[in-house]
């Protein structure tokens, strides 16, 4: 089988608001050094450039992000750096993005791609990503990779398949999309693992472009205007309309717009070493780590302390009995928690932002 030529589309406007104090409105997750020495979406990038070429990569986030992106990735065209006018969640930024793909190739296939997850085996992903553009050129399928669980996630949204009429392409196994679940309860999430037929869903897609545009007008139709808008907009070179289709388009993960209610979706395994790290917590198995379960960025001076985490590079940091905690110090703030606190990362944002001290988002 030849080739196929695959374009990547990266999400890169998320905003982070779970590294606080260390991620802000302006350096959000995606631009830090979190995982490695390099940002997270420079990680993302060389990871799918053994297949995908610089010239096929875009990236899609606001103005101002987008300029910090091309900082970051100088080896980009100019034209591949997609601005999106306001930030409206995944499906808007999908719309834009496929649609300017769309324009230039109706049948080219589509990876979108989250800008800020970590993936431990990139080749596993590689050959599985290869696969997939196969399947989107085979029929008119949307895809999706799901994460096999090891714990009863109530953090992540899953994926319920059919093991029935597998379907094998390029040696990679693609089963059907039953449903998609919301976050479930501990319960629901307990029963998931046991049924064994549920994956977490890992938020990376793949499709032809055309395919997308069918699959809109049928099962998201009060969506499928606006793409139409755009695809006018975008052959006149009319931004001023793109900014007036984003304004009026509702605020949606392309999960809930479309996956969620379309047929034909059709998932495969991601057994790559997938991780959202989705909080600070999720970086203990990440950083160093010394006997005692500690992980730690910085100088530091640990006694008699497990299983804590500790981001203070500027400072020499000392822990004394303690167990469990997060510590994370910048210039101006100071976060302390509980390591099965970390999810109120967010609602310590909201309160901030509700207090207008705007100088700490």
């Amino acid at each position: 089988m030849p080739k196929i030529e695959i374009q990547a589309v990266i999400m890169a406007g998320g905003s982070g608001t779970r590294f606080w104090p260390l991620s802000r409105k302006k350096r959000p997750k995606q631009f830090l050094p979190i995982t490695s020495d390099r940002s997270m979406i420079e990680e993302t990038v060389e990871r799918i450039s053994p297949l995908i070429p610089y010239q096929n990569i875009y990236t899609v986030a606001n103005f101002e992000q987008t300029q910090a992106i091309r900082k970051l990735l100088p080896h980009l065209p100019r034209k591949n750096f997609l601005v999106e006018p306001q930030g409206k969640n995944t499906a808007p930024s999908l719309i834009l993005a496929t649609a300017w793909i769309y324009l230039q190739d109706p049948k080219a296939v589509i990876a979108a791609l989250p800008s800020d997850h970590l993936i431990k085996e990139p080749s596993i992903f590689i050959k599985k990503l290869e696969a997939a553009a196969a399947a989107a050129k085979k029929g008119d399928y949307l895809l999706t990779f799901g994460i096999p669980p090891t714990y009863p996630a109530t953090g992540y949204g899953y994926i319920h398949f059919s093991r029935r009429m597998p379907q094998k392409i390029l040696d990679e196994i693609f089963y059907e999309v039953q449903e998609f679940k919301e976050k479930p309860t501990f319960e629901q999430a307990k029963l998931f693992l046991d049924e064994g037929d549920y994956f977490w869903n890992s938020g990376m897609f793949v499709w032809q472009a055309e395919v997308f545009a069918q699959k809109l007008e049928k099962y998201s139709p009060s969506l499928f205007p606006f793409w139409e808008r755009i695809i006018e907009a975008l052959k006149n070179n009319k931004k001023a309309l793109i900014a007036e289709a984003f304004e009026e388009m509702p605020s949606i993960s392309i999960d809930y717009a479309l996956m969620e209610r379309a047929k034909e979706v059709l998932v495969c395994e991601g057994n790559f070493g997938w991780s959202d790290v989705g909080a600070w917590s999720a970086l203990t198995g990440l950083w160093p780590r010394d006997e005692k379960g500690n992980a730690f960025k910085g100088e530091s001076i640990i006694l008699n302390s497990q299983n804590c985490l500790l981001y203070n590079p500027q400072k020499l940091t000392a822990l004394i009995g303690v167990k469990d905690i997060i510590v994370v110090e910048t210039e101006d703030a100071l976060l302390i928690c509980h390591k099965d606190q970390d999810q109120k990362v967010k609602d310590v944002i909201e309160i901030i932002s509700k207090k207008g001290y705007k100088e700490f988002l």
